[in-house]
């Protein structure tokens, strides 16, 4: 097991009200107190105090997140603090996810449907994989972390361990491959497959964009060596031992497996029997078919679609035993106990997506099963009930800038973080009409538009606009947060119309894209952000200075205290931060959110002119972890062109024509991967031919 320490590198101390917050945190970590909540502000540098406090205690740290986005942008950060530690990320792998369910209304049955991302699996298994075989391990996880993942023990149990030296059988080695769920393939290697030439067998891990290169003499392994999987160049030429994990999360050993399917085809026939005493025979026919088909295909390749159903056999759990899960993987104590840090992120929002995840969950498997689409035992392929989650998490800080009631209940202390390092204090919060020439009973100032608006959304539209072009103007980055998607929509569109350059972000759009757009909106590509809730909580954008809540009086979850707070601390990390609500009446919230900003506001300003400090606005990296996927693909690019350096000082046009026939090729076959290189290359050459030619 890894011995290495967590070590934060950073050019910064810990400033504020930071180094009081990371004492408290660490004090009440060593008084073993269950529950802790760190209330700090947006900007606060709440991840800062929490990497101190994961230094302090030296455990394997689980953060858990309420979204992917907010979970990339979190290990990311988590990577910058700890360069030399394990940094996982681990959310889940379905770019799109329709789960299997049955609406008896309309006797419709929806198959699962799922787009898996591969490069996100890689990541999944890299984080358990380090879990096992390291301490000094942080992963960022959403609340994904929480459903059924295989057994820690059998994925452990059944890994390759292949050293230099070793007796060696080609027939044993690839069967002991499949056993694990590797493909063979004679095409070009992917992640989780392998190939047998000769007396050499390559193989792409799942969690590395690596060969490894295994070659026996006289039946024994000769060399085992690390290659780069794009340019073939040697990366490390003598490897003693390599360990290959499986390459899916759920393994059964053999004579298990057998006793897994023993135990399927008995409750089958105990289920028959009920529903044939029920008088439902089309229901017992559907599971009659369906089952043994799954049977099948488990006996003659090991797994089938929807293999997590059958979960509780194949792990051998009793019934209603919760399942393994990523907590499984984090280290536990000799007494059973878990030994690892817990930091649940934005509490208030990840806090009740954990506690409703359950009954969701359980009220569409008990349809399905009710209906004969699955067996009972189907229910225990579930995430982990609320009370099972807290048995299975070590020590848990809280982190939000508005607690809820809950955290502050459990909680053994709630350490509060106002004042930011920065010297940054809270925007000032104006309120304007939704409707031209209304006030809006706050007394701050109304817009100074007269003229009522034919926009179907009303005046608070042209207000927004004319605010955005003065932040504009100065390069300053706009935020507007609206009730719906739709309106999100139509009001990126009507501000292109207006010549400004907006996009729009909601939940329809896919994990690495949102990082994308939020990247590119930091960089100045845009200047207008616009969204509904996925706005508020932890997106580190300190570009931006101007920030439009439209409809903020329509009371509900997205115009709550709660979310207004959050909404406002997004201008927080700016010195030109700015805030405006719109609103025809003064709602509580309104009116609770605005006094909770102004007191935070008084007692920010005054330990400024205390301690003499002039507020500056955060400077970040604009970093993300699309780059570290990207890097691949670059270097995949950079080997290409150098290794065709010769033949394009040769012919660089039938050099040029000959890459985009292979890119055409490429795409009839859907190797987009290869194709996107292609495309990179052929540009590079492009470039380089016309310099040649002007010189």
């Amino acid at each position: 097991m890894n011995k290495k320490k967590f070590k934060i590198k950073s050019e910064f101390a810990p400033a504020g009200d930071q180094p009081n917050a990371i004492k408290e945190l660490v004090d009440g970590l060593e008084k073993d107190l269950t529950h802790q909540t760190l209330l700090g502000v947006t900007g606060s540098g709440k991840t800062f105090t929490v990497a101190n406090v994961i230094e302090a205690v030296q455990k394997p740290t689980l953060v858990i997140a309420h979204n992917k986005t907010l979970a990339a942008q979190l290990a990311q950060e988590y990577k910058e603090f700890f360069p030399n530690n394990a940094v996982h990320y681990f959310v889940s792998y379905y770019d799109y996810y329709q789960p299997e369910a049955y609406m008896p209304i309309t006797d419709t049955y929806i198959e699962k449907e799922a787009q898996i991302n591969e490069e996100i699996e890689r990541l999944r298994h890299a984080s358990t994989q380090a879990l096992l075989t390291r301490k000094d391990v942080i992963v960022v996880a959403s609340v994904s972390c929480i459903y059924g993942l295989g057994s820690p023990v059998e994925y452990e149990r059944v890994n390759l361990k292949i050293a230099r030296g070793d007796k060696f059988s080609r027939a044993d080695f690839i069967r002991k491959l499949v056993d694990i769920h590797f493909e063979r393939t004679n095409a070009d290697l992917t992640p989780g497959q392998f190939r047998a030439i000769g007396n050499i067998v390559e193989i792409m891990p799942v969690s590395e964009r690596v060969i490894y290169r295994l070659e026996a003499a006289h039946d024994a392994v000769s060399s085992i060596q690390k290659i780069d999987a794009v340019s073939r160049v040697i990366l490390k030429d003598s490897i003693d031992v390599l360990f290959l994990f499986p390459a899916k999360h759920f393994i059964t050993a053999p004579s298990e497996l057998e006793r897994a399917l023993r135990d399927i085809k008995a409750e089958l026939e105990r289920r028959l029997e009920e529903l044939k005493e029920q008088g439902k025979l089309l229901e017992a026919e559907r599971l009659k078919r369906r089952t043994n088909y799954d049977l099948a295909l488990i006996r003659e390749i090991g797994y089938c679609n929807g293999i997590e159903n059958y979960s509780r056999h194949l792990s051998g759990k009793a019934a209603g035993e919760p399942p393994d899960t990523l907590l499984s993987y984090f280290p536990h104590a000799i007494s059973g106990e878990p030994d690892f840090l817990t930091i649940i992120d934005e509490s208030h929002v990840t806090v009740p997506q954990i506690r409703g995840m359950y009954e969701g969950d359980r009220s569409r498997k008990e349809t399905l099963i009710e209906h004969g689409f699955r067996l009972p035992s189907a229910k225990d392929n579930r995430p982990l009930k609320f009370d099972e989650f807290n048995e299975r998490v070590g020590q848990i800080i809280f982190t939000s800038a508005t607690p809820a009631e809950y955290e502050r209940q459990v909680s053994g202390q709630v350490v509060e973080q106002v004042i930011r390092p920065t010297g940054l204090v809270d925007p000032e919060v104006l309120v304007h009409p939704i409707q031209a020439g209304r006030r809006s009973g706050l007394g701050d100032r109304t817009a100074k538009s007269a003229v009522r608006s034919p926009n179907k959304y009303g005046g608070q539209i042209y207000d927004f606009i004319a605010e955005a072009e003065k932040v504009i103007q100065k390069r300053g980055r706009v935020i507007a947060t609206t009730l719906t998607k739709k309106m999100a929509e139509d009001l990126t569109e009507f501000l292109k119309e207006k010549k400004i350059k907006a996009r729009y972000l909601h939940s329809d759009i896919q994990t690495l894209e949102r990082i994308e757009i939020l990247t590119t909106f930091r960089k100045g590509e845009f200047d207008v952000l616009v969204g509904v809730n996925l706005l508020r909580e932890g997106l580190d954008l300190p570009e931006v200075t101007f920030i439009g809540i439209l409809d903020a009086d329509k009371e509900g979850f997205l115009r709550s205290e709660t979310s207004l707070i959050q909404i406002i601390g997004r201008a927080a990390r700016n010195v030109e931060g700015r805030v405006v609500l719109y609103a025809d009446s003064v709602t509580g919230s309104i009116e609770r959110a605005v006094d909770e900003t102004n007191r935070r506001r008084a007692l920010q300003i005054a330990y400024n002119e205390k301690h003499g400090i002039t507020p500056q606005t955060i400077v970040k990296k604009i970093k993300d972890i699309t780059q570290e996927l990207n890097r691949e693909h670059k270097r995949a690019v950079e080997h290409e062109l150098a290794l065709e350096e010769y033949l394009f000082k040769k012919n660089p046009r039938k050099l040029i024509r000959q890459k985009e026939l292979q890119m055409n090729a490429a795409v009839k076959i859907l190797d987009f991967e290869s194709a996107a290189i292609l495309r990179d290359e052929i540009a590079a050459l492009k470039e380089k031919l016309k310099t040649i030619e002007k010189s």
